[in-house]
């Protein structure tokens, strides 16, 4: 299957986003198809991380795309991000959900032996499968080897709805419609915020 080019990753992270649904993750033995994101752009939206300006922390964010974006949440969670659009425009794609492709004794090992979407249903449970950490932060997804996109099996149908655990944000912007799932896949998280489009 092919790798997706750089061409796929330098749009806007709202082209870039749903388009993503049904790609492919691959990590070694590990393939995950993709079945929820979330876009996160600076400026004008209070969720991303650029709302502290360039930090160390969020330095991958600003770009180039097609870079690996990986942060640590709570201090136990590595989660992937898919940086988009023009070098220097902070703009991401969060992977909040994916479902086995390949790898999946690889992948029950990582995730303490569960079965069923409880694997793969929140984006820190898919940094475990993937078994990244921070130092994948600015690996090229357009190399071949270690972590790279691929074509996959796009959707039926989609679905969108509000981002989710960014309560730290205005109003306005936890409320845009920035989470794109697909809509007949089980492998997905808050199922009943999200409606089919």
């Amino acid at each position: 299957m092919s790798r997706l080019p750089l061409s796929f990753f330098a749009r806007d992270v709202l082209e870039v986003a749903p388009d993503l649904i049904g790609r492919h993750l691959r990590h070694g033995p590990v393939v995950l198809r993709i079945t929820e994101v979330e876009a996160y752009r600076w400026p004008g939206d209070t969720a991303c991380h650029a709302r502290s300006g360039l930090t160390v922390r969020n330095a991958p964010l600003w770009g180039p795309p097609g870079r690996a974006y990986v942060y640590l949440c709570y201090g136990l969670h590595h989660m992937l991000n898919v940086v988009t659009g023009e070098d220097g425009s902070a703009q991401a794609v969060l992977v909040r959900a994916a479902e086995p492709v390949a790898g999946l004794e690889e992948i029950r090992c990582r995730r303490g032996g569960k079965s069923g979407p409880v694997l793969l249903t929140g984006p820190g449970k898919v940094g475990q499968a993937l078994a990244l950490d921070t130092s994948w932060s600015t690996h090229p997804l357009t190399r071949p080897g270690g972590l790279t996109v691929h074509e996959g099996t796009p959707p039926a149908r989609m679905a969108v709805g509000p981002r989710v655990g960014i309560d730290y944000a205005e109003p306005e912007h936890r409320a845009l419609p920035w989470r794109f799932a697909d809509a007949d896949s089980s492998w997905v998280t808050h199922p009943s915020l999200l409606a089919p489009c």
